[in-house]
């Protein structure tokens, strides 16, 4: 049923009730409340034709507990089944008995208000339902934590305001954000940080201004180093018991209990994962998503809402302000600009050249007379001088995409993929001490030879962070190598003479007396371009950002790789906003997002076949494919793995409503009819 607004006599209905207009019939022998005697609630049932509140009686025992948020146990098509109270009401638009309530599972009003509209507000953005999202907003029940009284609330320091404007001068006009923010404002912006930026601290800052508006805020970023960052930022500019912490691996009591103290007021600032986005923050005031275009944000379970849609969805809804930041700017940022509905913060051109230098191995003539192989070199000679260098005055960070020892092998003569004799899949080599293994199968092949031409010998076409490791730790004996990727990531290092292997994401900071390293050198930027996705010159350039800014300021950056691309040359002058606005350029010119909407339909092909011919297409609408579809698997021989069947729906974005609308009535459909299931995802991360 289509939401309504609730009517002045329902002070208690949550978004989404109907109106309500005959007499209540009470089940034989049950005394109902004397008071709203119908509780209009939403089951917790995955169908996307269930999802639409449903009228249940409450028992006069049960008066008490059954308030809107509460959770209740229901009976429902023969079994009892979960659920939330979205309102409680007079009278009921049923027109036979009413079924009553089973229990009152807990009388705590865990779903807010404005939580269950935001609920209702991403369901439809991405052709989902609300019990779908309510399972990612909401942490399991701990009855023991529950039972206990939240800690008690207390108030924040002063808003430093000289100290606040201090710390964003350089990025204008953050002081003047701050202040809009402190005066009750709800301003919107993209923040560029700049390198060697201390980017908790100014977030911190951001907090604080809205706190000293008597409003909360919400913080959330990708992974949990960042979160420990933010983490100490805010105790440091709010003080001790300001905030909390939710994430997924917080453990099920301490979740809990930092959730109830959002929900029942004692905490108004949250930072967290991206689950955090729907925290029930009281007068919310403040919205922030630090790095939007990492795709940690991207929820990999349905209806697979990305963060900082959710974020602006809720600052939308809410009357709050918008801080979207990081050191790369993502296309969507670019939109939020390009719209008019937010603005840049960035550091002048002043600023940003007394933070880095950024250079290219072999960019000149000079360099290329000086070391001939410098282009086409793994590790050239301008890089191995830049690092010992470097280690004169502190630690150097180099990162290279892929982790491991070699990740991929090649006959050593006529470049064969070598492949494992037993189900035909990748060998790798783990380490310097191990032989060559299949990925798939762990066999091991002590006796490889090509099956091409019978050479025995092997090279690495890919080699990852411990190999390299490995060759620097000979290059420059006496120096200490460390690595962080994969299972092993480092979260700081000493500020110590060392060198620092990493993957993306995997780079410790460098503290210390002089925290930030002296010089950060990028690798195998070739193999981070090369791989095949719609984001890949956006995701380089994030990634290769992210690694420069842990710099100290007047430190170096060295890129090993093509000059002449465009994504190395914004790093090089960074200029991430000038990249994003070229990016996106070249989206609309191939109507790909964000200047369109899309979705991709993926499941067996008779069932995406069903989903295209229930499709109502909006105006504009394409549909591209069908085609095979992997979910990521590699095909080969051995597996004889069927592929599923994909079609992208695309539309202008002005019609863009329209398509999670009708995505979402073939959802319905489908759910009715029991038919087959298909994947819906609205605006995937990447194709």
């Amino acid at each position: 049923m289509p939401d309504q607004p609730a009517r002045p006599e329902q002070p208690e209905t949550l978004p989404g009730m109907g109106r309500a207009r005959r007499r209540v019939v009470a089940p034989a022998g049950v005394e109902l409340a004397a008071e709203r005697p119908v509780a209009q609630v939403l089951v917790d049932l995955p169908l996307a034709h269930l999802d639409r509140p449903f009228d249940y009686g409450v028992p006069a025992e049960m008066a008490d507990g059954a308030v809107p948020g509460a959770r209740v146990k229901v009976r429902f098509a023969g079994r009892d089944v979960d659920g939330f109270v979205l309102g409680r009401a007079e009278s009921s638009d049923h027109g036979g008995t009413l079924t009553p309530l089973r229990k009152v599972v807990s009388a705590e009003p865990v779903l807010t208000p404005e939580v269950a509209a935001l609920a209702g507000d991403v369901a439809v953005r991405y052709a989902g339902t609300r019990s779908d999202v309510l399972r990612l907003a909401l942490p399991p029940r701990h009855a023991t934590t529950e039972k206990r009284d939240s800690v008690a609330a207390s108030e924040p320091r002063p808003w430093d305001r000289e100290a606040g404007e201090r710390a964003w001068a350089e990025h204008p006009p953050g002081p003047a954000y701050l202040r809009h923010l402190a005066e009750g404002g709800s301003p919107r912006a993209v923040w560029a940080a700049a390198p060697a930026t201390d980017w908790p601290q100014l977030l911190g800052h951001a907090v604080a201004a809205a706190l000293a508006s008597d409003r909360g805020a919400v913080v959330v970023v990708p992974d949990g180093k960042d979160v420990e960052r933010v983490d100490a930022a805010l105790s440091a500019v709010l003080g001790p018991d300001q905030h909390v912490v939710l994430t997924a691996d917080a453990g099920p009591a301490k979740r809990y209990r930092d959730f109830l103290a959002v929900s029942r007021g004692r905490r108004r600032v949250v930072v967290g994962t991206r689950a955090a986005a729907f925290a029930p923050v009281h007068r919310l005031g403040l919205v922030a998503v630090w790095d939007d275009g990492d795709d940690l944000l991207a929820e990999p379970r349905a209806p697979y809402p990305h963060a900082r849609e959710v974020l602006l969805l809720r600052a939308a809804r809410e009357g709050a302000a918008a801080l979207v930041g990081g050191h790369a700017v993502s296309v969507e940022g670019h939109q939020l600009m390009r719209s008019g509905w937010a603005h840049l913060l960035s550091a002048p051109r002043g600023v940003l050249r007394g933070r880095v230098t950024t250079t290219v191995a072999g960019a000149d003539e000079f360099s290329l007379a000086r070391d001939p192989l410098a282009r086409s070199t793994r590790v050239p000679g301008e890089a191995h001088r830049a690092i010992r260098d470097a280690l004169e005055t502190g630690p150097v960070l180099v990162q290279t995409p892929r982790s491991g020892y070699a990740a991929a092998l090649a006959c050593e003569r006529c470049r064969t993929p070598a492949r494992c004799r037993v189900c035909a899949g990748p060998l790798a080599i783990t380490s310097a001490t191990r032989p060559p293994t299949c990925r798939w199968c762990g066999t091991a092949d002590e006796a490889w030879s090509c099956p091409e031409c019978g050479f025995r010998g092997l090279r690495a076409p890919v080699v990852g962070e411990t190999r390299t490791a490995e060759e620097l730790g000979r290059a420059l004996p006496g120096v200490l190598v460390r690595t962080s990727g994969g299972s092993h990531v480092l979260a700081t290092v000493d500020d110590e003479r060392a060198i620092v292997v990493a993957t993306p994401g995997a780079e410790p900071l460098a503290t210390g007396p002089t925290p930030g390293y002296a010089a950060v050198v990028l690798l195998d930027t070739w193999l981070t371009l090369g791989a095949a996705h719609l984001r890949v010159e956006e995701e380089a350039l994030r990634r290769w950002a992210n690694a420069v800014a842990l710099v100290r300021p007047g430190g170096r950056a060295l890129v090993v790789g093509d000059p002449q691309h465009p994504a190395v040359q914004a790093l090089v002058r960074w200029d991430p906003a000038g990249f994003a606005a070229r990016e996106a350029a070249a989206r609309r010119e191939a109507h790909l997002p964000p200047a369109s909407r899309i979705a991709t339909v993926t499941g067996e092909p008779g069932a995406v076949d069903d989903a295209l011919t229930l499709l109502q297409r909006p105006p504009g609408a394409e549909v591209l494919g069908p085609v095979p579809h992997l979910e990521g698997r590699e095909a080969h021989p051995g597996r004889g793995a069927e592929p599923e069947s994909r079609v992208v729906v695309r539309v202008p974005r002005a019609h863009g409503s329209a398509l999670s609308e009708a995505l979402r009535e073939v959802q319905r459909v489908r759910s009715a009819r029991k038919l087959d299931a298909v994947r819906i995802q609205v605006d995937p991360p990447t194709l």
